[in-house]
């Protein structure tokens, strides 16, 4: 039997890729539903020069796929795309448990 489960420090710091192998950052901390244990989010650091200015994005956890070969993260989304998704500021983040902000970021992610 294969193990399916990762702990929450393998996937920290992980690198995220998409599909083409583009480097969109960097898992930055995982986002838990208490109610049911369910990792709703992934915070995605993307942008800026060694931590810098970059951005941080809320990605709905089920849009990555593990790539445990090369040990990373796949989120298939257009660099370009990312680049415009509603993001936040590192040391300003929003408040989660907002309905306007969950579906913000989950339309955006919505398969097309």
């Amino acid at each position: 039997m294969t193990n399916k489960l990762l702990s929450a420090t393998s996937i920290n710091k992980d690198n995220v890729v998409n599909a083409s192998g583009e480097s969109l950052g960097e898992i930055k901390d995982l986002m838990v539903d208490p109610e049911d244990g369910r990792v709703v989010y992934a915070v995605l650091s993307f942008g800026g020069i060694l931590g810098l200015g970059d951005k941080y994005f809320a990605v709905p956890f089920e849009r990555l796929a593990t790539d445990r070969e090369n040990k990373r993260m796949v989120l298939n989304v257009d660099k370009k795309r990312l680049e415009s998704a509603p993001g936040f500021a590192k040391d300003n983040w929003p408040d989660f448990a907002d309905p306007t902000i969950r579906q913000t970021v989950n339309d955006y992610y919505m398969p097309a």
